[in-house]
């Protein structure tokens, strides 16, 4: 299926955004309210029709709040942009078209839409880093969208069922030990979360106690969290290892086969629970291109977040290597954060209506601000403009750092609200799994009644 014309009706120039996470949708939120009437088409390609808000994903888990809540429907937010929901195969740019897989093609089994351009702003964020360890594709548990973060809280509550109703002693020793792979962001907030709310819902349960459950965080490196530094870091190595959270640095994991996790060190940890959170690599989508990538898989953009050697071609955030004009060291490209992709998005969307108008195009320069991280209720560390804050100080700085970020007042109220009726009520513990089979009783009552002499 071919969509041949790079023009819309009025005859303006079509501005594909591939990608609908921070930057792809801040860079169409600011064309929509910036571009002139017909003076140019903003198509977003996004494999789902919401933008997720990432920092969310653990207090999501922990169900401080609600899972609609952590994402933004593009289609409510983007009113005056057209919304592809599929994912880019691939990107001819010396063509101008990009190629689409959407749901009739995957389904259906209908050819991918030919989507034409005149600007590409290539965006689509990046994918989980996973390395050959034997069991992970089989009993691994990713960490990077809500779907996965709900999983893994049902997940964890189905743990708790299971070690309450057996009286096998290695089953309930596996299904009370939970393995955090990654001493980043996402390992260490997520893990911080589900063992805080792990250890309210044991109180529940006659025959658990917080000490029977076993936390894990394993790391390649001698340090976590080190976008907070040096001190917050071992700050945060302190108040885990004092919730009885088994830290092991300059670790891997070697094997997670047969529900056994073994690590570099030696120890052999049975296990119902690996989260693999061990870093992040560029979509794929990036080497389905004719444009230049660095050593890393990256799209090379110049200062302007224009792609080098493109004149109608941008990119920003996970995808992109963008030089950090602020580094003292030359050739240092800015970190691919939520912090600088938020503030990408706004140079990069100013500079593509500059190239339609004609205009001088601005460099991206940003210093980087420092870092928040959460380690469960109550409890965070911070390196803010130089200052080092710990404790509730810390934490409550994440959620007002955080709540400030998070598109949209309707999002903002919603989030808020939830945070203060927790403080008044108890945390909810039920786990949902059956949700993500919802045709399982169906499919049970219709195939007890079916006629066995029926083909």
């Amino acid at each position: 299926m071919t969509e041949s014309a790079a023009r819309n009706r009025a005859g303006s120039p079509r501005i594909l955004v591939v990608g609908g996470g921070y930057v792809g949708m801040y860079t169409a939120l600011r064309l929509q309210r910036k571009l002139k009437r017909d003076e140019a088409e903003v198509v977003v390609v996004e494999p789902q029709p919401y933008m997720t808000y990432q920092p969310f994903l653990p207090e999501a888990a922990a169900g401080s709040i609600s899972p609609r809540h952590v994402v933004v429907p593009l289609r409510r937010v983007l009113g005056k942009c057209r919304i592809v929901v599929g994912e880019a195969r691939g990107i001819d740019h010396a063509k101008r078209v990009a190629s689409i897989a959407t749901p009739v093609t995957d389904e259906e089994g209908g050819d991918l839409l030919e989507l034409a351009y005149d600007q590409l702003v290539i965006a689509p964020g990046s994918v989980s880093r996973t390395l050959p360890v034997p069991g992970l594709a089989e009993h691994g548990i990713g960490f990077k969208t809500v779907e996965e973060a709900i999983g893994l809280r049902n997940h964890v509550l189905e743990q708790l069922d299971i070690a309450s109703s057996t009286r096998d002693v290695d089953v309930r020793e596996a299904a009370l030990t939970f393995v955090f792979v990654g001493g980043g962001y996402a390992g260490v907030e997520a893990l911080g979360e589900l063992e805080n709310m792990a250890r309210y819902a044991v109180r529940y349960y006659h025959n658990i106690r917080p000490e029977d459950m076993r936390w894990v965080l394993v790391e390649a490196t001698g340090r976590i969290l080190p976008e907070v530094g040096e001190e917050m870091g071992k700050y945060a190595i302190r108040e885990l290892r004092g919730r009885n959270v088994d830290i092991r640095l300059e670790t891997r994991l070697e094997s997670c086969e047969n529900r056994i996790a073994v690590l570099s060190d030696g120890e052999r940890l049975p296990t119902r629970t690996v989260v693999w959170t061990a870093g992040v690599k560029p979509h794929p989508v990036l080497a389905a291109t004719d444009l230049p990538l660095t050593d890393r898989g990256r799209l090379r953009a110049e200062a302007t977040l224009r792609i080098a050697g493109s004149e109608t071609a941008w990119a920003a955030g996970d995808a992109a290597a963008v030089p950090d004009l602020t580094a003292r060291e030359p050739g240092t490209d800015c970190a691919p954060n939520a912090q600088h992709a938020l503030r990408q998005a706004r140079v990069l969307a100013d500079n593509v209506l500059a190239t339609l108008r004609g205009r001088p195009l601005t460099e991206y320069r940003h210093k980087y601000a420092g870092s928040v991280a959460s380690l469960g209720l109550h409890e965070g560390v911070a390196f803010i403009y130089g200052r080092k804050l710990k404790g509730y100080p810390a934490w409550f700085m994440h959620r007002a750092y955080h709540l400030s970020r998070v598109p949209t007042f309707n999002r903002k109220a919603r989030v808020l609200a939830e945070w203060l009726l927790a403080g008044l009520f108890k945390r909810e513990i039920v786990s949902l799994g059956s949700l993500e089979h919802p045709r399982a009783e169906f499919e049970l009552a219709a195939g007890s009644h079916r006629d066995p002499d029926a083909p």
